[in-house]
């Protein structure tokens, strides 16, 4: 048997398809392809339950022709937009689809009506195979990096492992990040070195962060690893304070603590952490009354309505003691 499963993006919404992934190879001992955009390819490359690794740029013509010739017996389709639709037509062969319960996601975001199911994704994205037979088998999800991509935590920031807390200081929207004032003074109150880890767009705002607090052991790893790298980097902290972003669901393969604060969107919609034997290895800090929240699923550029209480408004001290803690 050869299925093909598809999730174009984006990082969190990969990782957490992986527990998917494990339970097809290993149950149904069948042969596992995977379709993604290119930018995220370093996420599953290196996954040995993964046969073959498609990516795409823009288009499934770049690689519909491959595809065709591969003859799957069906496709799993964890995205579900038109771009799979189109793929699944082309293909002509049987496949199951993802419930992505746009009506319920919509009337949260709207109406603040919760119609949402109380499980995490992961579980909806085993409803997608279960006619199948595949099912969870309740362990985290995976990410394997390559042994070139391991970072000395020591050599780079003289930090040995599990003596420092990382903090995941960026999100690909303005509303799901915390603001500087914030991340500021819940640095001033962590009683362990800290490693600021993000990508390029975040590399200004960590050395601001390092330049603010020229008396504590912090250290900006923002912009100058890749992924991987920084993941290998989360994989060494002790706890991990993060944004509701990918490396939340990274650090959550690796069973890392896990201190989550969330903005504009809300853990309703079923992506909080995935810690499925230990529910206590992680924590959601989140603003509770506010009547705009959420305001979007994703996230936006900035606040629609100006204020941005959803972040301006969180407990900094009882985040701060929740990361001393769990560190």
């Amino acid at each position: 048997m050869k299925v093909l499963l598809v999730r174009f993006s984006s990082i969190g919404d990969i990782v957490l398809t992986t527990p998917v992934v494990r339970a097809l190879k290993n149950q149904l001992n069948c042969e596992v392809h995977f379709i993604t955009k290119k930018p995220f390819k370093g996420i599953l490359e290196n996954n040995p339950n993964i046969d073959k690794l498609f990516t795409i740029e823009k288009s499934i013509n770049e690689v519909i022709s491959d595809l065709k010739a591969e003859k799957y017996d069906c496709i799993i389709d964890l995205h579900k937009n038109v771009r799979t639709l189109a793929l699944k037509r082309k293909l002509s062969c049987k496949s199951y689809s993802f419930p992505k319960l746009n009506i319920e996601k919509w009337l949260l975001v709207n109406f603040k009506r919760n119609a949402m199911p109380n499980i995490h994704i992961v579980e909806r994205y085993f409803e997608t195979v279960k006619p199948l037979g595949v099912k969870n088998d309740h362990l985290p999800c995976d990410y394997f990096i390559d042994s070139k991509d391991e970072i000395n935590a020591t050599q780079s920031f003289g930090l040995a492992p599990k003596s420092y807390v990382a903090i995941a200081i960026g999100a690909q929207f303005a509303t799901k990040r915390m603001p500087f004032n914030k991340l500021n003074e819940i640095i001033g109150k962590i009683q362990k070195p800290i490693v600021l880890v993000g990508g390029p767009t975040d590399k200004n705002l960590a050395q601001e962060l390092v330049a603010t607090n020229p008396e504590l052991p912090i250290f900006s790893a923002c912009g100058n690893f890749t992924l991987s790298q920084s993941a290998s980097i989360v994989k060494q902290a002790s706890v991990l304070l993060t944004n509701d972003t990918g490396m939340m669901h990274i650090a959550s393969c690796f069973s890392i603590p896990t201190v989550s604060v969330w903005g504009n969107t809300v853990p309703e919609l079923g992506m909080y952490p995935y810690f499925p034997k230990s529910n206590e290895n992680f924590s959601i800090h989140e603003v509770k009354g506010l009547k705009c929240r959420p305001c979007s699923k994703i996230g936006y550029k900035e606040c629609p309505k100006k204020h941005f209480d959803c972040m301006h408004l969180q407990d900094t001290s009882a985040i701060a003691k929740d990361v001393n803690r769990r560190s």
